[in-house]
């Protein structure tokens, strides 16, 4: 849930506030769950700010519920700001106010806190790395980030702005872990297109790809495989065309002729049909998950159909999505997934082992904390960081504070840390510790 706090002079920074959902859970549609900010809401004075990496649920989707209890300004990207007023709107949210829109490249000053948003790529766009500064000594915050030099939406990376702050002297680099067990490098966006492009010119019926709704450029990528394929394009689900709508709004998708409204897909000969769909999690009133079940309105698929899954299936997720799966290839609905693609259909948003030792390469840094993963990945990332260059890796868990500067170290739990989930009525309770 991505919720972390930075501290010096008694002042206090928050980076990204997100959401998940409840896991074992016998109700259809699981409850959401945000970060408990009972430490930071005790010391709702000394909150200086909200700075907001990008635009994923899971950094940014538990402001709207939370940030009545510390109203201090957020500060963001363009696109992430788009998306945040539209995701608190349509939720009945607290739209935060103000909301400061900074540009990648740019430095802010936040309370005692000096930040300059650093752009780097990942799977969503205006996703920004945080060279934070204080009189006490300086940081980078990687936030979630892979390297892409073709990322189809958005500048490509550059290492430039690393390798200046390594030159800076870091006194410590707060790393995404997520793919640090995976050998190599991850896949560009460039290369998905390619294989979606081989994918859908070798189908005949209609074809609906699954993807992260969020994933912008992925759909500027379905866009051009249309034009290629003589198909037309339709999104199916909400959380699709908010984001398409917030990224045309703020310049990083221009319209397209290939793009028509879904109420016009039924009445298109099969094989003009090029579908974007939510739900490839497998999760309940989805857009795949009724044209699953055949109660889509809009549209209904046949034998001779083909559902490509161009995403991950995110841990604990597993049995839903190949359940989902089957009902599609028990009516004669041909299914690509990453395991039986030809050619690669999804690239994770990730850093792998060659992408993490460049980047400590880069940034030089006295410490290395790893976060965002499991233990195993986190242990990983500190090996790899200590291989690379820098003098010290701490892991720690929820609710520990790390000594960042002038001397690091480490306190375990100093901060008490927890759940709260809203019911039906949007209140938010505490979620009882397992």
């Amino acid at each position: 849930m991505n919720l972390n706090l930075y501290g010096h002079d008694g002042a206090w920074l928050m980076v990204d506030c997100g959401i998940t959902f409840e896991r074992d859970s016998t109700r259809i549609r699981p409850r959401v769950q945000t970060p408990d900010p009972q430490f930071i809401a005790e010391r709702k004075d000394a909150l200086a700010g909200i700075v907001l990496t990008h635009a994923h649920e899971d950094h940014i989707g538990a402001i709207p519920l939370l940030w009545e209890r510390f109203p201090v300004p957020v500060y963001t990207t363009p696109f992430t700001a788009e998306v945040l007023r539209r995701k608190a709107a349509g939720r009945g949210g607290k739209i935060p106010s103000p909301i400061i829109e900074c540009i990648p490249g740019e430095e802010q000053t936040i309370g005692p806190f000096s930040v300059r948003w650093l752009p780097i790529t990942h799977s969503t766009p205006d996703t920004c790395a945080l060279h934070i500064r204080c009189t006490a000594g300086s940081l980078l915050h990687t936030a979630d980030w892979k390297i892409d030099e073709t990322p189809q939406v958005g500048p490509g990376f550059s290492a430039d702005w690393f390798t200046a702050a390594g030159a800076s002297e870091l006194d410590a680099v707060v790393c995404d872990s997520t793919n640090a067990i995976v050998p190599g490098h991850s896949i560009s966006e460039s290369i998905v297109r390619d294989g979606l492009l081989k994918a859908v010119a070798a189908c005949e019926g209609r074809v609906v790809v699954a993807c992260f709704a969020s994933n912008i450029a992925r759909i500027h990528s379905l866009i051009d495989v249309a034009l290629n394929t003589g198909r037309y394009l339709g999104l199916l689900g909400r959380s699709l065309q908010t984001m398409h709508s917030a990224a045309l709004s703020v310049g990083l998708l221009e319209r397209s002729k290939r793009l028509i409204e879904t109420g016009h897909l039924g009445y298109l000969p099969r094989e003009e049909v090029l579908i974007v769909a939510t739900g490839s999690q497998g999760e309940h009133g989805a857009a795949l998950q009724r044209l699953a079940a055949g109660s889509h309105h809009e549209l209904e698929l046949e034998p001779g159909d083909t559902v490509i899954l161009s995403s991950r299936v995110i841990p604990g997720n597993e049995e839903s999505v190949e359940r989902l799966l089957k009902r599609f290839r028990d009516q004669g609905i041909s299914v690509i997934d990453g395991d039986s693609a030809l050619q690669p259909v999804h690239a994770s948003g990730h850093p792998c082992q060659e992408e993490l030792a460049s980047m400590y390469q880069w940034s030089r840094p006295r410490l290395a904390v790893p976060v965002h993963g499991e233990q195993r990945h986190m242990k990983a990332n500190a090996k790899i960081a200590r291989e690379n260059g820098a003098q010290m890796a701490l892991t720690g868990e929820n609710g520990d504070l790390f000594y960042l500067a002038p001397e690091p170290g480490l306190r375990r739990k100093v901060a008490v840390v927890g759940r709260l989930e809203q019911d039906e009525d949007g209140r938010l309770s505490a979620v009882p510790p397992p």
